[in-house]
């Protein structure tokens, strides 16, 4: 793989860079933006694409989603209920995503690389095994990503239909949270936010490489984006299921305007009460999760690798 993974070969094998061409006439030679960039920097930038394409695409899928976290409903009560809200309120709510995604995309890939590297060249000699190495280093980019948690929040209330008399859009939303309840309001979730992101990071990054060597050897450049896509994919779909109760914790959290910050403990509870003491009913939405997230981090995944070695 172009990015460097734990137990990755190719994170040490420079991979082979395609010029981007326009009726024979070259547009971009190999490697120019990439060099521009700078060795680092690329991987910002191709993290960032990466997941502006995911967004866009995936975005109705997503709003299904978050209705059944919310509220418990079935898909097809779900979808229905967008239908009712009509195709103009479809991408409310797109812009906080996507500023959201872009960039804490790039900030995992970028700021795993940087850390990676920093902390390798620290722990050179010290026995400590790369693993554990590349593993903290994941960590800390999935930690860094929560500081963009009022992207969710916004988000999370853009998309909530009881909220959206009182909420105009993505700046309006700011204002309002900002001016009547402060700063801290904005960061309501952090706690389900930062637990789901740091162990999600060092899953990815750590199973990655062994996922794509057991995929069949890709001998063309469409067969890389085939296995990229399904590394990506087969990765952020398990993971997607396993941390799915935080992820209705947060939503549900979320979703509330002022009072207390409850724990997250009790927010689950409660939940779990409303919902019948049911573990059907408390990851109910979880299998458009799963589809979505084969989906998202498939494109991803593939599209980072892509940007790789065209940059």
């Amino acid at each position: 793989m172009a990015v460097s993974t734990m137990g990755s070969k190719s994170a040490r094998t420079p991979q082979p860079q395609a010029a981007l061409t326009k009726g024979g006439c070259t547009l971009l030679p190999a490697g120019a933006l990439g060099t521009r960039l700078g060795s680092e920097g690329k991987h910002y930038v191709c993290g960032s694409i990466a997941a502006f394409t995911n967004i866009v695409v995936t975005f109705p899928i997503q709003k299904v989603l978050f209705r059944q976290q919310l509220h418990g409903v079935l898909a097809r009560e779900a979808v229905w209920q967008l239908q009712r809200d009509g195709l103009r309120n479809l991408y409310r709510g797109l812009l906080p995503p996507l500023l959201q995604k872009s960039t804490t995309v790039a900030i995992m890939f970028g700021l795993y690389e940087d850390f990676s590297r920093v902390l390798l060249e620290r722990a050179d000699g010290s026995g400590v095994p790369e693993l554990v190495t590349r593993s903290f280093a994941a960590a800390l980019a999935g930690t860094a990503e929560a500081f963009l948690t009022p992207f969710e929040r916004v988000q999370t209330l853009l998309q909530d239909h009881r909220h959206h008399g009182r909420f105009n859009n993505t700046a309006h939303t700011f204002r309002t949270l900002l001016t009547e309840y402060g700063v801290r309001e904005c960061y309501r979730g952090l706690v389900p936010i930062l637990l789901r992101n740091g162990p999600s990071n060092v899953l990815f990054f750590g199973l990655r490489g062994p996922i794509k060597e057991q995929l069949p050897e890709a001998t063309s450049q469409a067969g890389h984006l085939v296995n990229d896509f399904v590394c990506g994919g087969v990765l952020g779909a398990a993971l997607g299921i396993m941390f799915y109760p935080l992820n209705v914790v947060k939503s549900r959290a979320q979703s509330q305007v002022g009072g207390a910050f409850q724990p997250c403990r009790d927010v689950l509870l409660t939940v779990w009460r409303e919902r019948g003491g049911s573990l059907a009913m408390l990851f109910r939405g979880a299998h458009l999760n799963y589809h979505r997230s084969l989906l998202s981090w498939g494109i991803i995944n593939a599209t980072y690798e892509l940007l790789l070695k065209l940059i």
